[in-house]
């Protein structure tokens, strides 16, 4: 039986040490047919040129000249990769470590059932190596928020059935080639967060089955590019929440969605008068109410 060939694509932005720490677990995998492809997204130093220098003909690498978000990022990796014949895509965030199985696992997983779209592993926190980050997906009931089950959770075995969840995280997603053929590439208005939840939505509007493969395990270093808590992280998942329901809900839940955003700004406000520790996050949360209701959508420019 032949093995599928897998393109794993790793978006780089700015993170030379991390990537190339990821490249160097990804080359000792057990799994046989495989081609990396590195996206420099608009880099700048020049990441690009040293990694090239030091991987030579074990990967390949793409340059954009800007920083295209992480959607743009991977589709650019996307696109060239089904040019090249690729089976399997499989978006691996740069800040993570993986175990030498792990990709075999979930292409195991993914070939158990024509149905299964996209597949997850399981992700640990890179600084505590037996704490769960990822065991599957739930979005809440306004698809405002995704959610990862087993979050901060130490791995006694409770997640070690696979299993449907409601979305894979992007930051390690195996998809078929089918699912890109049919649905299209990540959606780019988004830029950052959310972009890979929607994704898995509009693939199981489409009949596809997001798995989470238990097996398949990985290590992530977990918002190394923008920090938990920073202004941009702030703004793109309260504007991209609310996209998200837009994009996925129906009109008479939106009605509560957008009821719920202005009891939001209400307790902004609050916030903003009583509590000055809490006046820039208030700033930004603002900003990404205000944004998502004028339509703008793509890179927020600070």
């Amino acid at each position: 039986m032949a093995i599928p060939k897998v393109a794993i694509i790793i978006v780089n932005w700015n993170g030379l040490k991390d990537t190339h720490e990821c490249l160097d677990t990804v080359k000792k995998i057990s799994y046989s047919n495989y081609e990396v492809v590195v996206v420099d997204n608009g880099s700048e130093k020049y990441d690009a040129d040293i990694l090239e220098k030091i991987f030579k003909d074990e990967i390949i690498i793409i340059r954009s000249r800007e920083n295209l978000g992480f959607a743009g990022g991977n589709n650019i990796g996307m696109r060239y990769a089904l040019e090249r014949g690729a089976e399997y895509i499989l978006l691996l965030n740069n800040d993570t470590a993986v175990d030498k199985n792990f990709l075999s696992e979930m292409v195991d997983a993914a070939s158990a059932d024509k149905n299964i779209g996209m597949v997850g592993p399981k992700i640990y926190f890179y600084s505590d190596l037996n704490r769960i980050w990822f065991a599957g997906g739930k979005i809440n009931r306004l698809l405002t928020k995704g959610e990862m089950v087993g979050y901060g959770q130490i791995d006694k075995g409770q997640y070690d059935t696979a299993k449907e969840t409601d979305f894979i995280t992007g930051c390690c997603l195996l998809v078929k080639k089918q699912v890109i053929e049919k649905i299209g590439f990540l959606p780019e208005e988004y830029f950052l967060y959310y972009e890979d939840t929607d994704w898995c939505l509009n693939a199981r509007r489409n009949g596809f089955k997001c798995v989470y493969a238990p097996k398949a395990e990985i290590w992530h270093k977990a918002s190394v590019g923008l920090g938990l808590g920073s202004p941009a992280y702030i703004y793109y998942n309260v504007r991209n929440g609310l996209l998200l329901a837009k994009r996925n809900a129906s009109a008479g839940l939106m009605s509560i969605v957008y009821l719920d955003s202005i009891w939001r700004i209400v307790k902004q406000i609050f916030k903003y008068i009583f509590i000055p520790s809490k006046r820039a996050w208030a700033k930004f949360i603002f900003k990404g109410i205000e944004d998502f209701y004028l339509g703008r959508t793509g890179k927020y420019i600070m």
